[in-house]
């Protein structure tokens, strides 16, 4: 193809204008010779696609491919964002600069050159930085912020995300992750930074040495794990001994699972060598979410081996957390299955709150939290326990902004958890937190065990009570800017011809309620406006379509519900199951149609 710089086509010459600029301000000789690459190979597409947008603080902060340009995660980026940061802070946070920002890492590829440039920029403006040695998980990284009273914390991590990803979240004074006005602002000044190469950054140790990088220690690791110890609630050690699988998919939680649960007595733990060590390759696995088809294999394979009763993963960062469990006795696969992040929400609140209660320390007004696109059944749940109940946009974000807005009113946060296998079972993090829902799920299964009874029996005895949930997602991955052009279409589609009628097919109960977040409802729902449509259907289903707020996706959460009383568990199952599995095929079919 002819070189681009030569085109009389005025698009393409602004694209290149802009692809110059870019380069003369990039700091990174890497990233600067990607893009010569594609321009000398003429690749306009590929160019667009990173030029076409800067990357947006999102659910959870900047995430994005690692790659060069403003729409990819690279060293640039990175300096626009850790200014950002550092220049929000010490403009609106009193003391900022000697409260500094604790800066933690996963194990991804370019994570260690992506949080010492935070670091180094973070020391240039004269902000003491409380650096984590080792990569670690997001929690222990969120713990030792609020441990240390930080203005602000800073983690570079994608998360789940496939390799060539990473990402960059941020939380504020409070310990919690930014929501608006900050994030707003941390954009503007991030923005504002239009030569990343001008961004003063002083060296390592040169920072070190000046006291304003501090090297984190083994007392804060050491409080973090009695934090969690104080989350759990049943006698140590265990009066049964679980067979346990973990895994920590490559990622960085290997050691802190393996360190929570035997403190807590369970000793009988077989990790999945091949996944135990921090690798950003993420070998064994396409996609390191334990939600994704085969993601668990080599998991489930060593829990057949083993005997196991149960298997405990979490994804890279450690801040999720999947439960396997089996169903009866047995060593075949077919005698294991997967808990949804619903079932596992249910089943630690169930715990917390009946078990909460007996403690001296339960607070006179409790308070469970979850997002809007998981389970209807922690409000029942919660109500039947006494405690009250809050729903909130997507995000743990949002999560623990409500937590702290009603600390003043008198109601103490005890529990949140949002479908995504995302659980806080207390107050140590103000996160989700895969390490220490791990602690609290295991010992829930202890006690089940002791008693002769498992997971599934409880999750029988949590529907006999408030009634039966069956839930499920449609899932459509549209990468690229076209694929975000088409998700666009999509939720236009949906607002604009399917919002008053039947939308899902024939022969299904009608819609009896709308609501769209991106207008007017989200005012009277009292949160910010975000892109999710919800459908109410006459027998009690719910429908809620959104965009993924960290992957190119489109998502549909579904859920049918069905009361016990005159009928079995397992009928009122069948009825449920039958009538979501006739939404799930009007939604595909609607998905399909938009082109």
């Amino acid at each position: 193809m002819n070189d681009p710089t030569t085109t009389t086509d005025t698009a393409e010459k602004t694209l290149i204008t802009a692809v110059r600029a870019w380069i003369a301000n990039d700091p990174d000789a890497a990233s600067r010779a990607e893009l010569e690459t594609l321009i000398a190979k003429g690749d306009l597409a590929e160019l667009r696609e990173r030029f076409a947008a800067p990357l947006e603080f999102g659910t959870a902060g900047l995430r994005g491919l690692v790659g060069a340009g403003p729409g990819r995660m690279n060293i640039a980026t990175m300096t626009q964002a850790a200014a950002g940061v550092a220049r929000q802070l010490l403009q609106d946070v009193p003391d900022a600069a000697t409260r500094g920002v604790a800066l933690g890492r996963d194990a991804r590829i370019m994570s260690d050159e992506f949080a010492r440039v935070t670091a180094e920029i973070i020391a240039a403006h004269g902000m003491v930085v409380h650096w984590l040695p080792e990569p670690a998980p997001t929690p222990v990284v969120a713990f030792v912020g609020k441990f240390r009273n930080a203005a602000g914390i800073a983690i570079v991590t994608a998360s789940h995300n496939p390799p060539e990803y990473n990402g960059f979240k941020v939380y504020g004074p409070s310990s919690s992750q930014i929501v608006p006005p900050q994030d707003v602002r941390i954009r503007e000044l991030r923005d504002a930074v239009t030569d990343p190469s001008s961004v003063p950054r002083m060296d390592f140790k040169a920072a070190v040495s000046a006291g304003l990088i501090k090297i984190v220690g083994t007392a804060d690791f050491k409080a973090y794990m009695e934090a969690l110890d104080a989350q759990c609630l049943s006698p140590v050690p265990p009066a049964v001994q679980l067979n346990i699988v973990t895994t920590a998919l490559h990622g960085v939680g290997h050691k802190w699972v393996a360190d929570a649960l035997t403190r807590r007595g369970h000793r009988q733990l077989s990790p999945v060598l091949e996944q135990a060590a921090p690798d950003g390759r993420f070998p064994t696995v396409r996609f390191p979410n334990p939600e994704e088809k085969g993601a668990l294999d080599l998991a489930l394979a060593l829990a057949v081996e083993k005997n196991a009763e149960l298997i405990i993963a979490n994804d890279p960062d450690t801040d999720r957390l999947a439960v396997v469990a089996r169903r009866a006795r047995g060593s075949k696969k077919e005698d294991y299955r997967q808990l949804t992040g619903n079932e596992v929400g249910l089943l630690l609140a169930d715990w917390i709150l009946t078990e909460g209660k007996k403690t001296a320390s339960w607070p006179e007004r409790p308070l469970t939290i979850c997002s809007l696109v998981s389970t209807m059944m922690l409000e029942p749940l919660a109500k039947s326990h006494g405690v009250a109940y809050a729903e909130v946009l997507t995000g743990f974000k949002w999560i623990w902004h409500e937590a702290l807005a009603r600390e003043p009113k008198g109601e103490t946060f005890v529990f949140g958890f949002e479908e995504a296998l995302g659980y806080c079972c207390g107050q140590a993090v103000r996160d989700k937190d895969g390490v220490g829902a791990a602690q609290v799920l295991v010992e829930l299964a202890a006690h089940e065990a002791a008693a002769g009874r498992t997971l599934f029996g409880r999750l029988d005895a949590i529907a006999s009570k408030i009634g039966v949930s069956v839930t499920d997602q449609v899932t459509s991955v549209l990468p690229g800017l076209d694929g975000l052009q088409r998700i666009g279409r999509i939720m236009d589609a949906w607002r604009t011809n399917w919002s008053n009628v039947a939308p899902f097919g024939p022969g299904l109960s009608p819609v009896v309620k709308w609501r769209d977040l991106a207008g007017p409802d989200a005012e009277a729902m009292g949160c910010e406006r975000s892109n999710v449509l919800t459908w109410w259907l006459e027998d009690g289903s719910r429908v809620i379509a959104r965009p993924s707020g960290t992957e190119p996706k489109v998502k549909v959460y579904l859920e049918t519900r069905a009361d016990v009383v005159g009928s079995s568990l397992e009928a009122a199952r069948a009825d449920a199951d039958a009538r979501l599995s006739v939404i799930r095929r009007g939604v595909e079919s609607i998905i399909a149609s938009v082109a």
